[in-house]
């Protein structure tokens, strides 16, 4: 073939390429739900299984927290150095990659023997976790460049989060009631198992900005910085001594590090991360109240799993049932979102879900000793739909503001702030919590002083010490715990509220109308994704 026939026919392929993306674009929508589904299953499961994990692996407070924690904790540390690795060397291919590490991970926390271990294979879910999200969520920016087909796609995203939020509770209820609770970790071998190879088959493989070399030094400075600062506070949520030096060590060289990355980028030509982003107000809004929704809600739900089951005695499938309504108004707010974001724009939007969330925990306050299912429906209904409102309209915002090239640097970004919350707010919440719990305990009547501190660390941990102590003395301490659990429920329901109502004031910033860019931007942003299947594109190649 000569030279210039195969200049003419490349062109035409590219064109070619483009016209299939309207066929393509929603089943690769499909295959990045199935990616968030397999993490959001994870994420949600754990918590009901945790009655069940510290009976059987009696882990201590701290390491009860690092459990929970040091899957946020590793994955927001990771996320910017594989979401802009993505962006080099091409997200499908970090996403497969993080779909094997999953599993493998899964495997190992299922079959774990102890809580040390248990930690480490969490640990390992979360750096699987950090290549996959900041990739699905690249990949949908590339694919779908007009924002209003985005918008209708990260309202589906986000649906099927919730649909994950709604299985796993379901799930991991049902797996406890006929199995031990490692099996509750085996569900993502499945998914796992399928989706290697139908992403192999069916994803595109896209790039971003590729000029100049990769800053590995600046993404390892993000990464021990981030998780330092984390480590940190999780100590602190952990009740650690504020002045202690495995606290304030983390902590100083975390945020030195975070302060060198952050000058790092400004000076290079080639950044990691263009910073330029955040001199967007929208962009910078958006992240702040992602971070400030999670923070106020994340600590909220492994609390509410453990009100149902150690205050109420609800069974684990019977604490995944009350906690459905919440999910499956969540899903509604997902796929409704992107009308209303139409209708209302981001700022109204966005508010509007902070304010009905704030309501929905006060609404929850009056939760008590007994049981009050109306209440509870009423509340989770409120409380899903409007944090889904939320998180859409600060996710969809934060996306439409980051340039094409960055979107593997802009989703790291966001989902850096999403597990940054998560982690904080689980410490924030359960320090406030366990500053309103313990001292209800002090002094309970025939309760010795050791029995009242080993009961202080946990309600659950409250429990077995009043079993071993039996009788009247045992009964008063079960029922204290009980009451200053509740008591300590209230408390962080108001700091949550507090915090949410913050978050509406930060959502003022974002521009009240939603601005869609016009076909040939759209076409142009577009360009450099292959949107047909890898098989086809290499066919391509090989007959070119």
């Amino acid at each position: 073939m000569s030279g210039t026939t195969t200049a003419a026919v490349r062109p035409r392929r590219r064109a070619v390429s483009r016209a299939g993306a309207g066929a393509n674009r929603w089943v690769v929508l499909v295959v990045l739900c199935v990616s968030l589904l397999l993490v959001a299953l994870d994420a949600t499961v754990l918590h009901v299984a945790m009655p069940a994990v510290t009976e059987d692996l009696k882990p201590g407070a701290i390491e009860l927290l690092w459990i929970v924690d040091v899957y946020p904790l590793v994955c927001a540390s990771l996320l910017i150095l594989f979401g802009t690795l993505g962006d080099r060397v091409g997200r499908r291919r970090v996403l497969l990659l993080g779909y094997t590490l999953f599993g493998i991970a899964s495997a190992a926390a299922a079959l774990a023997p102890s809580a040390a271990a248990l930690i480490g294979a969490r640990a390992l879910l979360g750096v699987g976790g950090a290549m996959i999200m900041p990739a699905t969520l690249s990949i949908l920016r590339a694919v779908f460049p007009d924002r209003r087909e985005r918008a209708l796609a990260i309202g589906i995203w986000s649906a099927v989060a919730a649909v994950g939020a709604a299985v796993g509770p379901l799930l991991g209820g049902f797996l406890l009631e006929h199995f031990w609770w490692g099996s509750v970790f085996l569900v993502n071998i499945p998914l796992m198992l399928v989706s290697l190879p139908v992403g192999r088959l069916l994803l595109p493989e896209s790039h971003g900005d590729r000029e100049g070399p990769w800053d590995v030094l600046g993404a390892l400075m993000a990464a021990v910085g981030l998780f330092g600062v984390v480590f940190a506070v999780k100590r602190l949520g952990g009740g650690e001594p504020a002045g202690s030096a495995l606290t304030v060590a983390p902590l100083v060289l975390g945020a030195l590090l975070l302060v060198l990355f952050v000058r790092r980028q400004r000076r290079r030509t080639f950044p990691l991360v263009d910073l330029k982003m955040f001199a967007r107000p929208a962009f910078c809004t958006a992240v702040g109240c992602i971070v400030l929704a999670m923070l106020a809600l994340v600590g909220l739900e492994l609390i509410a799993a453990q009100y149902l089951q150690l205050v109420l005695g609800l069974s684990p499938l019977q604490t995944g049932l009350r906690l459905l309504p919440l999910t499956l108004a969540a899903m509604g707010a997902g796929l409704a979102g992107a009308r209303l974001l139409r209708r209302f724009g981001p700022r109204r939007m966005v508010c509007f879900g902070f304010c009905l969330t704030a309501a929905a925990v006060l609404t929850l306050t009056p939760m008590g000793g007994t049981d009050n299912a109306g209440l509870l429906l009423f509340g989770f209904l409120l409380l899903g739909f409007g944090l889904e409102t939320t998180l859409f309209g600060a996710y969809e915002s934060m996306l439409s503001e980051a340039p094409a090239a960055q979107a593997g640097g802009a989703a790291a970004i966001g989902e850096t702030s999403y597990q940054l919350g998560a982690g904080i707010g689980i410490a924030l919440l359960g320090s406030v919590m366990n500053a309103a719990y313990a001292p209800g305990l002090a002094g309970v009547p025939g309760v010795p002083a050791s029995a009242s501190a080993s009961a202080g660390r946990s309600l659950g941990e409250a429990y077995e010490v009043a079993g071993r102590l039996g009788g009247s003395a045992g009964v008063a301490l079960r029922r204290a715990a009980r009451d200053s659990y509740v008591h300590g429920l209230h408390v962080t329901l108001l700091v949550s509220a507090g915090l949410l109502l913050l978050g509406a004031v930060m959502a003022l910033r974002l521009p009240r109308a939603m601005q869609c860019e016009d076909a040939d931007a759209a076409a142009s942003a577009s360009a450099s994704v292959d949107l047909p299947a890898p098989r086809e594109a290499e066919r391509s190649r090989v007959s070119a």
